[in-house]
């Protein structure tokens, strides 16, 4: 399942996933969290990666659970995008390689309680 709502890249040892919806200011959709846990499993098993940052494209980090589906933003059971996916490949804490949060601007509901799930939060100055 590949949208382009998570960007990957491995270098040196070190695997960037970028949140990839800058326009929506990388509001938090089922179909990014499949692919951010995706990505989670793929390093968690490439002896090649010694550690995973996250960071935000654009000018914001997260703006936390996308709510363009309105009253069913909450339902898992009612959105199609829920019923086509498989659940999450791992879970964070299960994660043997170190994952940090690049946190780069506006980090807001989701979009930091994900991070505290995580081992490293470091935030820039235009974090809020």
């Amino acid at each position: 399942m590949a949208s382009g709502h998570i960007l990957k890249e491995v270098k040196d040892g070190v695997a960037t996933v970028t949140l990839n919806r800058p326009e929506k200011l990388n509001a938090f959709s089922g179909t990014m969290a499949a692919e951010l846990y995706g990505a989670f499993a793929e390093y968690d098993q490439n002896d090649e990666v010694r550690v995973i940052v996250v960071t935000g494209a654009g000018r914001a980090f997260s703006a936390g659970a996308d709510l363009s589906g309105g009253g069913n933003t909450f339902d898992a059971d009612a959105r199609a995008e829920r019923r086509e996916r498989p659940a999450p490949a791992i879970r964070p804490w299960n994660v043997r390689k170190p994952i940090i949060a690049a946190i780069n601007g506006p980090a807001v509901g989701m979009g930091i309680t994900l991070p505290m799930q995580w081992d490293i939060r470091v935030a820039a100055e235009s974090a809020r």
